[in-house]
């Protein structure tokens, strides 16, 4: 397992850079060619990055660093666990999404999935019911920001920033969102074709302009922050914006790219207490119905429009973590695949 000492793991990879370095030398110079090294003998993910970051406490080499958008007109906080290579996942949170971390650290166990992989996760932290758009007024609920201009933010601020501070390429990343930040990443895949290379939608919305769904979405939009309104994200209903937001309407820009899609009954599974919160229960089970209501027609039209799609439909699964968190592990080795990353074999982490 890892620490939060930011000290020693910067002399644990000086260490093993110093080793790799000898290794290669030796090698070169009884005419090997080269010398295959693992990950673990140097990694990047030991070094703290240049943004303000410390380690979070979550381990698993992630350390939290805050990134300026002049866009928003704030420092936005990123959690991110480094690599040597220059692909990068980026990870969106859902409505619920908190202040002080990424819902896919202590809530989705990240730690178990990417952590021994040879690339960058990147996690934004904060933006509950903002579902990371531009949004053509201001927000108006408890918690920021409150000029949410976050597709600017995750497509032009942060990746030139990453570039630049971290040899993160602009060009090579994955998207994957839960929920809201399913329709999200999915969102921002079509309208993005230079930047993602493969998306991940673990039970999002994907007909936003369907009927109902605008009041549908105010609804969820009010539980998840209160305050927040779909008019000040996307306008009326007639509003252009509104239209292209809607992950079903730019199924045609998604040809040629890997697509994995994700939902389930609403069914509970065995690691779901009911009983426990049967009015979350109830929530959860109407939350992934309609996911899984449109993601299954969105996976024909994806389909039809030439998108690599793979989809996986549990029987049981409600709107929760314990479906999210195995489902991305199922899609692990397609966003690995996509990025050209070689992927280890499932362990747990060092």
């Amino acid at each position: 397992m890892t620490t939060a000492t930011g000290k020693h793991r910067s002399r644990t990879g000086t260490l093993g850079r110093k080793v790799a370095a000898f290794l290669t030398a030796a090698a070169a110079a009884v005419g090997i060619a080269t010398v295959a090294t693992s990950s673990a003998s140097a990694d990047d993910r030991d070094d703290l990055g240049p943004n303000n970051c410390i380690w979070s406490d979550y381990g698993n080499f992630v350390q939290n660093c805050w990134f300026h958008s002049d866009a928003m007109g704030q420092d936005i906080q990123v959690q991110i666990k480094r690599s040597n290579s220059d692909a990068a996942v980026y990870m969106l949170d859902g409505l619920r999404a908190r202040q002080d971390w990424n819902g896919w650290t202590w809530q989705g166990d990240i730690g178990s999935v990417f952590t021994n992989d040879d690339v960058n996760v990147v996690m934004p932290v904060g933006g509950p019911s903002q579902f990371y758009t531009d949004w053509v007024g201001q927000y108006h609920g408890s918690e920021g920001p409150f000029n949410p201009r976050w597709e600017t933010f995750l497509t032009s601020e942060l990746p030139n920033q990453l570039a630049a501070g971290y040899g993160i390429s602009p060009n090579n990343n994955a998207v994957v969102g839960l929920s809201m930040g399913g329709t999200a990443a999915l969102n921002l895949a079509a309208n993005h074709r230079d930047q993602f290379k493969q998306v991940t939608s673990l039970s999002g919305y994907l007909n936003t302009t369907a009927p109902g769904m605008y009041l549908a979405l105010q609804y969820a939009m009010g539980e998840g922050n209160p305050g927040a309104n779909i008019w000040d994200m996307w306008g009326l209903p007639l509003d252009p914006a509104r239209f292209r937001n809607d992950p079903l309407l730019n199924v045609p820009k998604l040809n040629g790219l890997p697509v994995w899609l994700s939902a389930g009954t609403g069914i509970a599974g065995p690691n779901d207490d009911f009983f426990a919160d049967p009015m979350g229960g109830m929530a959860g089970f109407g939350l992934e119905l309609m996911a899984r209501t449109e993601t299954a027609p969105f996976e024909l039209a994806a389909r039809a429009a030439g998108a690599n799609v793979q989809v996986s439909y549990p029987m049981q699964g409600i709107h929760n973590w314990t479906l999210w968190n195995p489902e991305l592990k199922n899609a692990r080795p397609a966003i690995l695949d996509a990025l050209h990353v070689q992927y280890r074999a499932e362990g747990p982490a060092w």
